[in-house]
Order: structure tokens, then C-alpha cells, then sequence
């Protein structure tokens, strides 16, 4: 893969050559409205990157890797997620359905990025000019990328050329307004916003390498590291960055841009993420050096700030007229529709400096309108609460539903009629709902400490304000829920690659923790079950944090595991974080001195980080499987954090395809098992210790995963210090020719322990190998029995059948071969066999070896017999093991491809009587 940047070039004429069409974007072709569009001249190629993937699968992958990669780099992560989705349906069209090498292009231009996707397909038909390129049902597997270039991209199109189809899109980058001025009108001080106590605002300098440079005072004191501590250290090291697919920009992204404004967390000193608001600005020194300056206060103190909506100048006539100028309609305006949280923290804000409340929230509705999510608050614990659920009929009564607006005058009288304010010292409470064409989108309320507060006024006061904001908060979310889709889509690409891409179990598990934090959770824990009778089984714990693993395991094996409910959906689990508080609380009261003493200090901070890191919203999701649940995924939040439906509706979508992997997984490891313990027992247990005579096998199945094929070989005791040996070749590989090898192999154990001579023994076998019927195969055979003698020699009676002749090498470097061929085994009924007698003198080899060593193949060369005999040549004074291994080195260096046939070698020395 080559990539280049070329900056300032100008993109090349698009012109059709050799007078082809060009179909793209722009205006209609025919029926199907193709779209016609140019590279315009004037646009600036500011950067480039290129590469080629050949047709193989990976290659989509590497294809999605490559175009995440550079656009990133780029600083264009707002638009990587769709960028990929298309990418990859392209490249998977040029290399799965065309099969041809696919050409990918980057184009930085002005405002956007182009992409274009080049396929070599030489017998595609190119379309006559003005002809229609046809929209293919979205259901089918091929041809679904131009639907999805029209459905994602802003401008796109097809070139053809006489060898390539070339297919291109370009996607805009959002506009950001750089360096507005605003200013917001002077108000009556009951307008202000409260301030709980001094607003420490850290200052912190970036150099352009992300490393701080700068650390003031205040921000030692929010979170707790001296100057000395962080200098030198890069910002992404402390940043918690919310990880929610298809949202956000990344930190190292965001500290590139001039100016930049958004939430983060920042990691304290004590492990916790302290929630931040944040205002970037780059700069430069007069030496010209870029550096960024970064202001952070406390999240909800983000009004110190946040740049407030700017004030039109009708809003200013209007007030100088006398007109009516409502604080909550000049604050709120019409925000960027796309800044959901934003206006969201804006609205709360407004609300409650509008009825001059102690706190505010807003809460928006679930698909299904069953639920409200919480979603923005001020004054009140927003971690805890933040994506906390409460149900839209909330129970009987007048004020039962959050569909009608509400005002309660003392909540001690009526407990739990606002669940959101429970212990949180409010009293009064006004609530409204959000409704865009009568659809109820949200809630709006406004709560004091005071009781009494509120009257119907104020509800009429509040609703009008909901009203008028309603439409622009289900515009921001319907968008908000657009990107994440798109993102989820992506997401959800690359995780079916990735356990698609595995059948090792542990492997499937590991990807499936990888996956999850910290995309969709901090921690995350899978459980399995092997069979039904059995109970759930903790199999893997991750953490976005390593140094937490060991603590959470701990934590989880002292926890009975969730139930196997084969329900679809997540489900709350609530033992971990209860466990982990009353373990929290024992350790306080230890170190109190108010129960048993704590034995080491350090435990007391391990087991309070580890509780803190539990301590939110724990969700658990059924990993089924064919119809059976075959074990479960946890995924939990750090202290009074909750999961956003968004991410427990994708969360869901990984399961299921994380179950089937993690079940194929099982099964190939189940099959593989049974199929090596089914393989093992075909081989000898182990080779005897024959004095006098050194012995050695080596022995390599084809394929994948086998550990025998259609050779065997076994060397075995007879009676009175005879062996058998054989060394055979069955017809085939794989399974089927591994059955006949299991019954030659312990069929001549039992004939040569009854006393027959070799000619008889392999007659007899031959009679058994026809009796098979279809099953039968051919079988080529080197059978002998040796006897060592007392001068120091060995004594060999040798039937050869149809296998390729034993190799006899002496000290002097002479190779002969040492018998005769004669029928194989397993064509005819009646054989003619004979025996022959072979004497190994001191000094000397007899080297056995398979056709799949003779026959070894490089292109058209082929190893044959000469070539065994030139490489035994070379063997003198070696040992048996050390004869075998060189001949096993000679064959792999011969060849580079894996071996088609399976091989076995054996080899038997005579010692001399003074060996090298």
C-alpha cells in the first residue's frame, strides 16, 4: 500500500476518455435519474493518499482501515463513519463480486473529501451514452453501493473508462463558525445563575505535540496533580473522552481546531472522571510556534464559558420598542440544530433562571414514547442521572402522566410522584411536556427547595417556552440519533469482520471485550455456559482502565452470575453495584476505626476505586444462540452512570452476532477435539527402545487440522526380541483414507503376533481391504520384521507392495536401494508376495519414506528418487534423528507451498562400532 500527500495540486479533468460516458451526479440520465457531477477546477487537492487491495476478503477490511486512517489524520472525523460504510460496500463490490484488484483514492479538496473506487473488471459491459444505470433491490448482496452513495454522499457518480469502472463520492464537512463575537444583555440580578462557592477555572497550555506545557494553580486543585506531575504528558493520557460511536470529535482533533467548545472528562488524581467544560484556543508565539490554550471549569459551572446564542438584531429592536422580550426566548434562540447536548445544558439553564429556580431538568422520550431519558440538568447530581430512565405514566392521579403539565407544591406529601428528585432537597416542582404535532418528545421542570413555589402561572410560562423550543430539540435529536445510526452501521461492519475472522474461543471472547469497552461501556464481562446442567461461568472481565481487571474479577467471583434468561434485550443488574457499595462502605468504617481494623492501607484505596468503578448502571444481554442461551454479556458504568438506550439497542445488535461466534467457536473447538482424540489413536502410542538399532519417524498430514492422513507408519514387538515395522501409503487424504489406515495399521499388529510371515500377513490384510466393498482403497505397503543381531548387525525380512523401494545408505556414502517392488495391496484378490532379506551391517541406514516426500513438487520440478538418494548421500555418520531431519529439511526447502500429500519418514541406524 502506497499513500502521498501532494498539498495546493489541482484535481485532474474528470473527462470520459476514448468518448465513454460519464455518469455521476448532478442532472438526470434516463429514467433511473443517474447524477452528473465534475471535479470543478477551482477546488484545491489539499492532500492525497492512495492504495490497491487485492481480490482476496481481508482486503475490505484493510480497505475500511486505510480510509479511517487518513481521514482522521486529516482532521475530518465527523464524516469518517460514512466515508467507511461506502468505502467498504465498493471495495467489497470490485473485490468479492468483480474479483478484481480495487483502486482507492483520498482526496483532501476544499470543504470535503472525495473518495473514488476504481474496479479492473475487462468484460463489463460499458452503458451507451444517455443510457440508465439501474437501482438494484436494497435485499440483494451485490449492487446495493450506488443506493448508498445516494443515500450518504452529497454529490457522487460512475466514470467508465475502456478497463476500469471508477465510482466516486464527495462528502462536506459541517461548517464551524470561527471566532464569533457574541454578547448577551444586562439582566436584574435574581436572572443570574448561582454559583456553589469559588469557580476555579484550570488554564492549560498544549504544545503542538499534545504534551502540557503549563498546569496552574486551579487546576491542581480540581484535579489533584501538581505542575511537576502532568508537564511533558500528553492531554489524551488524563482526557475521558465519551466514546458513543458516530458522535463527538476526537480530543487530538479538537485541540487541532482555532477554537473549540465542548464536554469532556478529565481523569483526577484519585482515578475518578471529573466532568469538564472546555474552551480551546490555538495560538501562536512570535517565534511562530502553534500551541492551544485550554480553559476548563466544571461541567455544570460551563456557563462561565460557553458562548451564549447571539442576540439578532430584531431581539434588540424589539427591546428598545418596549416589546415583550422573554430572557428564556432571548436565550435559547435557534442554536445549531446539530448540537443536541449543548441546547439541551442551554435550555435547563434558561428554564431555571426563567422562574428563578433552584434546579432544572429535561428528559426526552424513547422511540416507543414508554420511557424518558434523562438528558440534561442543572443544580441537580447530572452524573448520577444522566440516561437514568423513568416511565411516562408514572402512576395514577392527576399528575400521574408527564404527557400534561404538573405543579406540585411539596413532594414530601407526595413521595415518589417526581422519581428524578428523589433525595435531592426539593420541594416544589413545576413539569411540562415537549410535544412537536402532538407527539410527546420530552419533558421539560423546573424544581426549588422551597415549598410552594409554583402556581399555574408559571406552568403556562414554562409551556410556552417548552413550545416554542420543542421543535428545535426533536430536530437536534433526530440528528444526534443519524449520526449514531450511520456510526452504529460502521461499528457494526467491523465487528462482524473481526469475529467472523476467528474460531479460536478464547480469541471470540477477548474481540468481544475489545469491542465493547470503551465503545459501548467502561467494563465489561462475559459469562459462558457449556452445557445446560451447568451454571454460568466467569470466562473474561475488561476494563477501560488494566489496573481495575483484577479488582472487578475479584468483585464478580463473590457475586452469584446473573440467571440465564434467553429474553431478548438488556436487563439491569443491580448485585454488582450493591455489592460493590457495602464493600466500599465496610472499608470507610474500617479505616474509621469503627469496625474491624483494615490489615493494609493500600487495600482501602483498591477496594474504593474498584467500587467507584462498578458503582453505576450494570446491564446484562443474553448470548443466544440456536435457540440456547449459551452464556451472557455484562456491561457496566463507572459510579451513578447510566447507558443511553441508543447504545443498549446496539449493544444488543453485538450480542447476537458475538453469540453465533462465540457458538461456531465451541463447536469447531468441540469437533476439533473429538476429531485429534479420533487421530491420535490411530498413530503408535510411542516407538520402542530396540537395542542395538536407532530408530526415528517424522511424520506431517495435510490439511488443516489433521493429525493423520492416508500414511502411517508403526513399529511394534513381535516375540523373541523380533519388531515389526511398517511405513504405508493409503489412497487419498483426509478422513476417508485415515479409516483404512486405522485398520492396516492394527490388523498387521494382530496377524504379525500370530506368527505369520510377512507374505501371509499382507495377504491377509489384502483379503480385509477388499472386504470393505465401496470403502475400500488401494494401499501401497513396506512391511518387514527385524531382528538385531549379536555381532552388532541387524537382520531384516522385507515385503515391498507397490511402495516406493527403502533407501539403504552406507558409511562410505553408497545408496542402493534395499528391495524389490511387488502388487499393492487392495486391487487383487490372489497376490503372488515374497520376502527378502536384508542385512544392516554397523554404520548402516535404511531410510522409508512415503510418496508424498518422492513427489514433492516445485512448478514442474519434481524431487523424485534421485534427489532422496542425493540428499541421503550427504547423511554419512549422522544418527537415525538426525538422518530424518535432514531429509524433512531437504523436502520444505524444496517446495514453498504447503504439502498437498501427506508424508512419513523412517529412519534406522546400526550403530557403528565407533561412531562419529
Amino acid at each position: 500500500m502506497t499513500t502521498g500527500l501532494i498539498p495546493g495540486e489541482q484535481p485532474p479533468d474528470p473527462q470520459p476518455t476514448s468518448g465513454l460516458p460519464s455518469q455521476t451526479r448532478g442532472e438526470p440520465v434516463g429514467p433511473a435519474a443517474q447524477h452528473v457531477e465534475s471535479r470543478s477546477r477551482s477546488s484545491v487537492i489539499t492532500a492525497r493518499a492512495a492504495a490497491s487491495f487485492e481480490p482476496v476478503g481481508r482486503s475490505v477490511a484493510s480497505a475500511r482501515s486505510f480510509v479511517r486512517d487518513t481521514l482522521q489524520g486529516w482532521g475530518c472525523a465527523d464524516i469518517v463513519d460514512d466515508a467507511v460504510v461506502l468505502t467498504s460496500e465498493l471495495v467489497t463490490n470490485a473485490v468479492v463480486h468483480a474479483g478484481t484488484t480495487a483502486d482507492v483514492l483520498c482526496l483532501r479538496l476544499d470543504g470535503g473529501v472525495r473518495i473514488e473506487v476504481a474496479d479492473h473488471y475487462p468484460e463489463r459491459e460499458v452503458p451507451l451514452q444517455g443510457a440508465a444505470v439501474t437501482m438494484t433491490s436494497p435485499d440483494r448482496e451485490g449492487g446495493r453501493g450506488l443506493q448508498l452513495c445516494a443515500a450518504l454522499a452529497g454529490r457522487w457518480g460512475v466514470d467508465y473508462t475502456p478497463t476500469h469502472k471508477q465510482v466516486w463520492f464527495r462528502l462536506d464537512l459541517p461548517e464551524r463558525a470561527v471566532g464569533t463575537r457574541t454578547a448577551g444583555p444586562s439582566l436584574p440580578a435574581d436572572l443570574l445563575p448561582l454559583a456553589d462557592g469559588r469557580v476555579r477555572v484550570a488554564v492549560i497550555q498544549i504544545d503542538r505535540t499534545g504534551s502540557i506545557t503549563a498546569w496552574n494553580d486551579d487546576a491542581e486543585e480540581l484535579f489533584g496533580y501538581q505542575g511537576e506531575q502532568v508537564t511533558g504528558k500528553p492531554l489524551t493520557d488524563l482526557a475521558a473522552w465519551p466514546h458513543t460511536p458516530g458522535t463527538g470529535t476526537g480530543i487530538a482533533e479538537a485541540l487541532q481546531l482555532s477554537r473549540w467548545e465542548g464536554s469532556y472528562g478529565i481523569r483526577d488524581a484519585d482515578g475518578r472522571v471529573v466532568p469538564v467544560y472546555a474552551s480551546h484556543l490555538r495560538v501562536r508565539d512570535t517565534a511562530g510556534e502553534p500551541s492551544t490554550v485550554c480553559l476548563l471549569v466544571r461541567d455544570h459551572e460551563r456557563a462561565v464559558l460557553q458562548t451564549p446564542t447571539r442576540i439578532t438584531a430584531s431581539d434588540t429592536a424589539a427591546s428598545s420598542e418596549g416589546k415583550s422580550t422573554d430572557p428564556f426566548e432571548v436565550f435559547i434562540g435557534s442554536p445549531a440544530p446539530d448540537d443536541l447536548d449543548g441546547l439541551l445544558q442551554r435550555t435547563v439553564e434558561r428554564a431555571r433562571d426563567m422562574l428563578d429556580g433552584d434546579s432544572a431538568f429535561l428528559l426526552l422520550a424513547t422511540d416507543d414514547e414508554t420511557e424518558l431519558e434523562v438528558r440534561a440538568s442543572t443544580g441537580l447530581p447530572s452524573a448520577r442521572q444522566r440516561f437514568a430512565r423513568v416511565p411516562v405514566e408514572a402512576g395514577p392521579g392527576r399528575y400521574g402522566s408527564a404527557r400534561m403539565p404538573a405543579v406540585h407544591d411539596d413532594l414530601t406529601a407526595v413521595p415518589g410522584a417526581v422519581p428524578l428528585l428523589h433525595g435531592t432537597g426539593m420541594r416544589s416542582v413545576v413539569t411540562v411536556p415537549l410535544k412537536v404535532e402532538g407527539r410527546l418528545t420530552g419533558s421539560l421542570g423546573v424544581a426549588a427547595e422551597a415549598p410552594g413555589r409554583y402556581s399555574n402561572e408559571e406552568a403556562l410560562r414554562l409551556q410556552f417556552a417548552a413550545d416554542r423550543i420543542a421543535l428545535a430539540v426533536e430536530s437536534a435529536r433526530l440528528g444526534e440519533l443519524e449520526r449514531l445510526r450511520r456510526g452504529s452501521l460502521s461499528f457494526l461492519v467491523e465487528a462482524s469482520d473481526l469475529l467472523a475472522g476467528t474460531l479460536d474461543r478464547d480469541q471470540t471472547l477477548a474481540l468481544m471485550a475489545q469491542m465493547t469497552v470503551p465503545t459501548l461501556a467502561t467494563w465489561c464481562a462475559v459469562y459462558t455456559i457449556a452445557d445446560q446442567a451447568s451454571e454460568p461461568y466467569l470466562s473474561y472481565v475488561l476494563h477501560e482502565d488494566e489496573e481495575l481487571i483484577d479488582g472487578i474479577k475479584s468483585l464478580l467471583s463473590k457475586i452469584p452470575p446473573p440467571d440465564p434468561v434467553p429474553t431478548p434485550g438488556a436487563r439491569v443488574w443491580s448485585a454488582p453495584a450493591e455489592t460493590a457499595h457495602q464493600a466500599a462502605l465496610r472499608t470507610s468504617m474500617r479505616s474509621l476505626g469503627l469496625g474491624e481494623p483494615a490489615t493494609v492501607s493500600s487495600g482501602i484505596g483498591t477496594t474504593l476505586v474498584t467500587a467507584s468503578a462498578v458503582g453505576g448502571e450494570t446491564v446484562v444481554l443474553p448470548l443466544v444462540a440456536r435457540n440456547r442461551v449459551i452464556g451472557m454479556l455484562t456491561l457496566g458504568k463507572p459510579t451513578d452512570e447510566h447507558f443511553r438506550q441508543e447504545i443498549l439497542e446496539l449493544a444488543e445488535d453485538l450480542s447476537r452476532r458475538a453469540a453465533l461466534a462465540l457458538d461456531n467457536a465451541r463447536l469447531y473447538s468441540e469437533r476439533t477435539a473429538i476429531s485429534q482424540s479420533l487421530q491420535r489413536s490411530l498413530l503408535p502410542p510411542e516407538l520402542p527402545q530396540i537395542k542395538g538399532v536407532e530408530v526415528e519417524v517424522i511424520y506431517r498430514a495435510a490439511g488443516e487440522g489433521n493429525e493423520v492422513g492416508g500414511d502411517f507408519y508403526d513399529i511394534f514387538p513381535i516375540h523373541d526380541g523380533a519388531y515389526g515395522f511398517a511405513i504405508g501409503d493409503v489412497c487419498g487424504t483426509g478422513p476417508n483414507a485415515a479409516a483404512v489406515t486405522g485398520l492396516a495399521r492394527h490388523a498387521l499388529r494382530l496377524l504379525a503376533r500370530e506368527g505369520l510371515s510377512g507374505p501371509a500377513v499382507l495377504q491377509r490384510l489384502n483379503s480385509a481391504i477388499l472386504d470393505e466393498g465401496a470403502r475400500s482403497r488401494f494401499l501401497t505397503l513396506l512391511y518387514g520384521e527385524m531382528r538385531p543381531q549379536e555381532d552388532g548387525s541387524a537382520e531384516l525380512k522385507v515385503v515391498c507392495a507397490g511402495h516406493p523401494l527403502p533407501l539403504r545408505l552406507r558409511p562410505d556414502g553408497t545408496v542402493e536401494a534395499a528391495a524389490e517392488p511387488q502388487p499393492l495391496l487392495g486391487v487383487l484378490e490372489d497376490l503372488d508376495l515374497y520376502e527378502q532379506t536384508v542385512t544392516l551391517d554397523p554404520g548402516d541406514v535404511l531410510l522409508c519414506v512415503t510418496d508424498g516426500v518422492t513427489e514433492r513438487r516445485e512448478g514442474n520440478r519434481m524431487l523424485g528418487d534421485d534427489g532422496l538418494a542425493d540428499v541421503l548421500t550427504t547423511c554419512t555418520g549422522l544418527t537415525a534423528g538426525a538422518v530424518a531431519a535432514r531429509i524433512m529439511r531437504a523436502v520444505e526447502r524444496f517446495a514453498s507451498d504447503a504439502p498437498s500429500d501427506d508424508m512419513a519418514i523412517l529412519a534406522m541406524r546400526v550403530p557403528g562400532l565407533h561412531p562419529a
